[in-house]
């Protein structure tokens, strides 16, 4: 099988545009993750530039990047970012749910990585989880949680569509019932009251 890879698409929508990032608060919690990534993309000659800018501030000039090349078509030796170049490797025994990013001055940042096609609902709740500080989860089983989560969901809307298809739909809303005088009320005047 080949694959071809339109490297100028994707290009075209990355520039300008910030990482969406998510990381843990500055704490004395060591965790397994520092945060997660959710890339817009697989093309990381396009990605790594915006990640590499934002992470900046917080772990300093980001100078390697290692990855599994198990969810990117092209792992490009070298990419140019803001004023140096970053270094590329990859590793298969790497979990390829995470992305480690190494800076000369603060060390070590792993990221999840979050598949750009991840649904919105889902990948805010994959960032939520990687940024907790403290945490023991993996990159590999918070993917892995979250996939049985959208199984789960998956699983309860087939039901409730089968319900509404096999006649089990509930009634429809019925309005307010008019309201109708009482027939044979009598009026009771309240002490103090007067008029009619």
């Amino acid at each position: 099988m080949t694959t071809t890879l339109d490297r100028t698409a994707n290009r075209a929508l990355t520039p300008g545009l910030p990482a969406r990032l998510s990381l843990t608060p500055k704490t004395t919690l060591a965790g397994q993750l520092d945060g997660a990534w959710w890339p817009r993309s697989r093309d990381l000659a396009a990605e790594l530039p915006a990640l590499a800018d934002a992470l900046e501030g917080r772990w300093g000039r980001i100078t390697r990047v290692l990855v599994n090349p198990g969810h990117w078509p092209v792992v490009p030796h070298k990419v140019a970012v803001t004023g140096h170049v970053l270094h590329v490797g990859w590793f298969t025994e790497q979990d390829p749910d995470k992305v480690i990013l190494l800076s000369y001055t603060t060390g070590r940042c792993d990221l999840l990585v979050i598949p750009p096609e991840t649904e919105p609902a889902s990948a805010a709740r994959l960032m939520t989880a990687a940024a907790l500080p403290g945490s023991i989860l993996t990159a590999s089983a918070l993917m892995s949680g979250e996939a049985a989560i959208g199984r789960r969901m998956r699983e309860a809307r087939s039901s409730e569509d089968a319900w509404e298809t096999d006649g089990g739909a509930a009634p429809a809303p019925q309005p307010h019932p008019v309201a109708h005088p009482v027939v044979g009320a009598r009026m009771i005047p309240l002490p103090g009251r007067t008029g009619g």
